[in-house]
């Protein structure tokens, strides 16, 4: 009977939980009112339904609004990742944005970010946010890691390929005072070909917060490309993924970019 209202992303819940206790939504509950509290989005006749049928119980709004409130404490405490996708917008169906999922992650972290993208190039765009985070926190720790590759044909040193690279991150690309530290995957500078490629694309904000996605930074992949990704609350899984990440660095495997 609830289930409906069980599979309702937190967010809309919780507005949901909003509208039945200031009495916006009443019965009779229909897919139209539900649209003009919570937006465009797939199941209206769903929830519609499992309020009538709340309804019938004897429990109203308020209460139905409590019961809500409820589960969303309950699952609150269990990992739900949320999808998030880049491109068109699609009528009646609910998704995460990309480009805002990555901009409040980054514009509202408290204590670390790790970033990995494989690809970015707008440097002052893509990095922005978190550049102006940054500034206003010093106490904040942000690790980028980054992929630095050999053109075909190129023939330049890897040494002079990571210094052109460093010099034109740090005198362009990165926009902020505070600096991140730096890590790229030296195998892919190697003269006979890539070896292997940094391709990870990813972010973990204050060891909780995940967001795993096949999006790199550019205004491609954020507005216009269809990608996929997942965003989830859990701690154990940051923490994996930093690990993980940590002890590449560790073993030497990504490497520190030199400053400029």
């Amino acid at each position: 009977m609830t289930g409906a209202l069980r599979d309702l992303p937190p967010h809309l819940r919780k507005r949901l939980a909003s509208a039945l206790e200031a009495r916006l939504l009443a019965a009779p509950y229909t897919a139209v009112s539900l649209r003009a509290v919570l937006g465009a989005f797939e199941g209206g006749e769903g929830i519609a339904r499992s309020l009538g049928e709340l309804e019938r119980l004897g429990v109203t709004g308020p209460a139905a609004a409590a019961w809500i409130r409820t589960v969303d404490e309950a699952t609150s405490r269990m990992p739900r990742p949320d999808l998030v996708w880049s491109g068109p917008e699609v009528p009646g169906l609910h998704a995460r944005d990309t480009r805002r999922v990555f901009e409040d992650l980054l514009g509202s972290v408290e204590r670390s970010a790790w970033v990995s993208t494989y690809a970015f190039f707008d440097g002052p765009r893509a990095f922005q946010v978190l550049a102006q985070r940054m500034d206003a926190r010093a106490d904040l720790n942000v690790t980028l890691l980054l992929n630095i590759q050999r053109k075909r044909g190129d023939t330049t040193s890897a040494e002079q390929l990571v210094r052109k690279f460093a010099d034109r991150f740090w005198t362009t690309d990165w926009p902020g005072a505070a600096r991140p530290s730096v890590y790229y995957d030296p195998r892919a500078l190697e003269p006979d070909g890539p070896a292997g490629v940094l391709h990870a694309k990813a972010i973990v904000v204050d060891d909780e917060v995940v967001c795993v996605t096949s999006a790199n930074l550019t205004e491609a992949a954020l507005d216009r490309n269809i990608e996929l990704g997942l965003l989830v609350r859990d701690h154990a899984l940051a923490a994996s993924i930093t690990s993980h990440f940590g002890a590449l660095i560790e073993r030497g495997l990504l490497v520190p970019l030199p400053s400029a």
